[in-house]
C-alpha cells in the first residue's frame, strides 16, 4: 500500500460563505504493484459521512481496517486492483452533501471537476467513466448516490451504504427538538455561537447541527438567518411546505423519479445499496421505497437490508468493494 497526499487550492470554494479552507488534503491509494507497473487503474471516489473528513477513512485497527488496508486484501484474494481516493468535504457545519450550495459553497464541483481531474492527471488511472466508481456510508452513501445519478459522465458504477433516503423518516423526527433546543438559546445565531465555543459537543446539539447542516445544503437563502432557511416554524415545529418541497427534490427517492437520473442508475455497470434493518435514522425504510421505485422503472441493483444500526458499520465495505472492484475491472 502507498498513500499520497495532494493539497490543492480550490478556485470552486473560493469565498465560501462559511470560510472554510479552500486548501484541503486529497489522501489517494495506489495498491501494491503500482510504481512498479506502467500499467492504468481504475479510480473509486470514497466519500465519508456526515462530520468526516477523508483522512478519517484511512485509519484502522486489526478489528476494523480502514479501506486501504480493506483494499490490500482483498486485491491479495484475487480482486482486480484499483486506486481510492478520499476527499475532505467538511463544512462549518460539519458536512457538504457533496452538493453546490450558496450556503455552504461548491463541493460538487470541487469533487467532480477539480479533483476528479487532478487525479486522473497526477496518477496513472483509465480517465473513463466505466472504470470510475463512487461509494461511501450514510451522508457518503448519499453523495454517492446523488453523484452517480447527476454526473453519469464521471461514474460508472456506485455503492451507497445506509445513505440519506426517504427524508420524511430521517429528518422530520429532528425537527422538534431542534425547534426546542434553539429556543432554549434564544435563536438560531445564538445557539450556532454557545455550539462553536463549546470545546466538547454535547449529544443532544445533534439534532440541531445536523438539521442546520442539511437545510444548508437543500435550502440555502440569502435573507434568513445565516444564509439557511429551516423547513419549519422555530416556535411551533410546523413543516413550512415551500421549503421542505426544496428539501425533497434532493431526496433520492424523488430524484430517481427524473428520467436523467432513472437513466445514469440504468447505465451503471453496478448500483449496490444496502443499510441495516435497525437504522436508528430509519433509513432502512427510505431504502425499502427507493428499491420500490427501482422496481417500478426496471432498473437493476444489489439491495440488501442486515442485522444491525447505523454505527461501526465499514464492514459493509467487505460486501460492496469486491463487486465494485469486479465491475471496473472487467
Amino acid at each position: 500500500m502507498t498513500l499520497h497526499r495532494f493539497r490543492p487550492e480550490s478556485r470552486a470554494l473560493q469565498d465560501n460563505p462559511c470560510s472554510d479552507p479552500t486548501v484541503r488534503d486529497l489522501w489517494v491509494y495506489t495498491p501494491p504493484g503500482y510504481e512498479e507497473s506502467d500499467r492504468r487503474y481504475p479510480v473509486l471516489w470514497c466519500l465519508t459521512g456526515f462530520t468526516g473528513t477523508g483522512a478519517m477513512a484511512l485509519a484502522g485497527n486489526r478489528w476494523a481496517p480502514g479501506v486501504p488496508a480493506r483494499m490490500d486484501r482483498f486485491i491479495e484474494q484475487g480482486s482486480p486492483p484499483a486506486i481510492v481516493a478520499f476527499p475532505d468535504c467538511f463544512t462549518r457545519w460539519g458536512g457538504s452533501q457533496y452538493v453546490n450550495s450558496a450556503a455552504l459553497g461548491r463541493y460538487e464541483d470541487y469533487l467532480c471537476d477539480e479533483l476528479v481531474p487532478l487525479v486522473d492527471a497526477e496518477l496513472r488511472t483509465s480517465p473513463e467513466r466505466g472504470a470510475r466508481g463512487v461509494f461511501g456510508k450514510s451522508s457518503g452513501g448519499y453523495g454517492a448516490l446523488r453523484l452517480g445519478m447527476r454526473r453519469p459522465e464521471l461514474f460508472g458504477a456506485l455503492a451507497c451504504h445506509s445513505g440519506d433516503m426517504g427524508f420524511e423518516f430521517c429528518y422530520v423526527p429532528d425537527f422538534a427538538p431542534c425547534a426546542a433546543r434553539i429556543a432554549a438559546v434564544g435563536s438560531l445565531e445564538k445557539w450556532v455561537e454557545q455550539f462553536e465555543s463549546c470545546e466538547k459537543k454535547r449529544p443532544e446539539d445533534h439534532c440541531v447541527i445536523n438539521t442546520l447542516a442539511m437545510a444548508a445544503a437543500y435550502s440555502p437563502d440569502a435573507d434568513a438567518p445565516l444564509g439557511i432557511r429551516l423547513p419549519f416554524d422555530l416556535e411551533t415545529a410546523e413543516v413550512d411546505a415551500e421549503t421542505w418541497s426544496r428539501w425533497k427534490e434532493n431526496d433520492p427517492v424523488e430524484m430517481v423519479r427524473r428520467p436523467e437520473c432513472a437513466e445514469a442508475l440504468e447505465s451503471m455497470a453496478l448500483v449496490f445499496l444496502d443499510c441495516g434493518c435497525n437504522d436508528e435514522y430509519r433509513l432502512h425504510m427510505g431504502l425499502r421505497l427507493f428499491r420500490r421505485r427501482l422496481k417500478e422503472l426496471g432498473i437493476e441493483a444489489v439491495i440488501e437490508e442486515f442485522e444491525d444500526n447505523h454505527r461501526m458499520i465499514g464492514y459493509r465495505y467487505e460486501v460492496s468493494l469486491p463487486l465494485l472492484l469486479r465491475a471496473l475491472g472487467d
